[in-house]
């Protein structure tokens, strides 16, 4: 059974950059057609997609967030890692990790049922 949990800061103020571990157990990062992925989700907006990362270590980005957003690894220790630069207060969101094997989530609302396992979510806020 696959388990994702992710972790790490719960509030933030603006210009300061989030950095979110996601934790997997039941599965490997390297396993082929996986993509590990990052969503939020605020009442606001709905469920975004942020970015995944591939089992071949690429990278995808959603293209409002991609100047400032970056995914990385570390297999060893099954983890991924958000990170977000310069937060204002519209990044505030619930952040979830999911693994899916959708490559190309762009141009359109991602839904829950195109990932098969996620996290249980960790709420973010941005303020002064």
């Amino acid at each position: 059974q696959v388990q994702l949990q992710e972790s790490g800061p719960g509030l933030l103020k603006p210009s300061q950059t989030l950095s979110l571990t996601c934790g997997v157990s039941g599965a490997s990062l390297l396993t082929t057609s996986y993509y590990w992925n990052w969503l939020r989700e605020s009442p606001g907006t709905g469920l975004e997609w942020i970015g995944w990362i591939s089992s071949a270590g690429g990278a995808d980005y959603h293209p409002s967030l991609k100047g400032r957003t970056s995914i990385t690894r570390e297999t060893s220790k099954s983890r991924f890692y958000l990170q977000l630069s310069s937060v204002t207060p519209e990044d505030t969101a619930v952040y979830f990790c999911a693994r899916g094997r959708i490559r190309n989530l762009h141009g359109r609302s991602p839904h829950r049922d195109d990932f098969d396992s996620w996290g249980p979510g960790t709420q973010v806020t941005v303020s002064s």
